[in-house]
This record gives C-alpha cells, structure tokens and sequence, in this order.
C-alpha cells in the first residue's frame, strides 16, 4: 500500500527533479503516492504547511530562517518547528525591469512586486539595488506573490520591476525586458530552495520521508544526466506551458548550472546558507543577529537515506 505525501513548492524550473520522480515513477517505487502542489505565495505555503496541509516543503532557506526567528508579518496558529532536511538549488535571483527602465535610477518613485516585503528573496534585491545606488527609501515595495503573479504585474505595467528565478527571467529578457543585476554577480555563494519538515510529524514519519528523499535524488540524478537533457527540456515544457522552446535551453542551462542551479546529491550549501543568515541580520526585523546555521538543520533523514 502507497503512503500518500504531499508536496508544496513555488512554481518554476527547479521543479524539475520532482516531475522527473513523478513521471518515471521513482516515488511510487519508494511506496509514495506523491500529490504536487504549486503556492501562490509564502504566506499561504507557510500557513498550509505549518497546519499540516502539505508534508514537504520546496521553500527558500531564507523562510525557514524567518519564521523559526518570529521575523514574519503574519504568525503562525501554532509555533513553528520547521527543520531543512535537504539542500535544492543555490537559485539564480534576477532584478527584472520594464523596457523602459535602462538604469537603476530609473527606478526611483516606481514600485517593484514581491513576494512579500521582508522575504529572503525581497533582501537579495535590496542588497542588489543599493549596489546599484539605490536605497530602499527610493522605491514603494509591494506584496504580490509568487514569481508568475510578480512577472505578470511588471509585464503588464503595474509595477516598475520584480525579482525572478527561471524561467521568468528568461521569459522576460525575450519579452524584451531588462535584467539590471543578477544575484551572482553580488554573492559568491547563496542557498536559494531547500526541502523542509515540520520536525515532529517528520521524526513520526521518519521512514516516509527518507522513502521521499531516495526518490528526489533519483529524480535529480536523471535530471543531471547530460544524455537526458533533450528529454528534460521536454518534460519542462509540458509541465510548465509559460515556457516557450525559444527560451527552454536557457532555463535549462541556468538550472543545471553548477554556479546557480540544482545542488547535486541535494546537499546543503553552508557558505550560501551564511549569505542568507547576513542578509536576514541586515534586513529581517526585529532585528536580530543570526550566525548558526545548524539550528536550522535536520539532516539525519538525508544520512540515513543514503547510507
């Protein structure tokens, strides 16, 4: 009998692991019936998930870290116990501006979408932005939501500007778009996605998420292969229809980039979990200041998976 496990992940390319388990049956080998459920935001993923909606979280380092420090607008019906077992992508995050905006000082007086105004994602534009000479008093920031709601409202003139991951970026550039930074070009390393817990249903349920992690790594292993890109790529365009087979080997070189794209083996990167911790320190509020990333760790799961 198939153990039901429900995941809840943000839109975009880095998904692709998990619609490649899904589609060649890696969970269903591990005895998992896995439902995928893509959030409209971070505020509806965390209260889900933090209610038990959903088992498994595709979220960013930087959420955990937040709600786990009380540095989020909207608190939780019950106290977070969320833990990272896993490690995703180090994410490539790209400031993303209409075509009439040709500098940063373009922006000033406009409004940019987030997801939410004090998200991991929101700090790594700001950071990008007051390299380019701008500070935060110099723009309106607006709560949006998900990458394809923040890409449509700039697409369509609302906002001035967003933050995106692929395949939005690449979207937007052959929309005619303009990328003014990109976040590898200011950090050396930046844990972007991360696969979380709740720690006490995971401790109860220890050997389906274990069964959960074999079939992701096996899901990323074919994903990395280089003979089965033609086939990712195809995967990637039936799943997510926004992505156009113009732009396709441009998300996939992004994703399965070293520099900014799926971790291989799904291990976790401390030098960018740092990154995160140094950017929340800055930005997050109440303002607190945050060094240790283990706390934030659960990665017996993962060790015993592949032992």
């Amino acid at each position: 009998m198939a153990h039901e496990l429900k995941i809840i992940a943000f839109p975009g390319a880095p998904n692709l692991p998990v619609f490649a388990a899904l589609k060649h049956g890696y969970f269903a080998a591990e005895g998992l019936e896995v439902a995928f459920t893509a959030t409209p935001s971070s505020t509806y993923q965390f209260e889900a998930f933090g209610a038990g909606q959903f088992d498994i979280a595709f979220t960013a380092f930087d959420n955990i870290v937040a709600y786990q420090e009380g540095q989020v607008a909207v608190a939780l019906a019950s106290p977070p116990d969320f833990r990272v077992i896993m490690g995703a992508t180090q994410v490539e995050l790209s400031a993303v501006v209409a075509p009439t905006i040709e500098r940063a000082a373009d922006l000033r007086g406009k409004s940019l979408a987030l997801d939410a105004v004090g998200t991991g994602f929101a700090f790594v534009l700001y950071a990008m932005l007051e390299e380019l000479g701008l500070s935060m008093a110099d723009y309106e920031r607006v709560p949006v939501g998900a990458t394809p709601d923040r890409w449509q409202s700039v697409k369509d003139g609302t906002h001035a500007g967003t933050i995106t991951i692929e395949p939005f970026t690449s979207i937007a550039r052959a929309a005619g778009f303009r990328v003014l930074r990109q976040s590898t070009e200011t950090f050396p390393a930046y844990q972007g996605g991360i696969v979380a817990v709740r720690q006490g249903w995971a401790e109860q349920n220890a050997d389906r998420v274990k069964a959960f992690i074999r079939g992701y790594l096996k899901g990323l292993d074919w994903t990395l292969a280089p003979e089965n890109r033609e086939q990712a790529a195809a995967l990637l365009l039936a799943k997510m229809p926004e992505i156009k087979p113009g732009v396709v080997d441009k998300v996939l070189a992004s994703v399965l980039s070293p520099r900014s794209g799926l971790t291989p083996r799904g291990e976790v990167l401390r030098d960018g979990m740092k990154t995160v911790l140094e950017l929340r320190s800055r930005y997050g509020r109440p303002e607190k200041s945050l060094t240790d990333v283990d706390m934030y760790l659960s990665l017996s799961f993962y060790q015993d998976a592949v032992a």
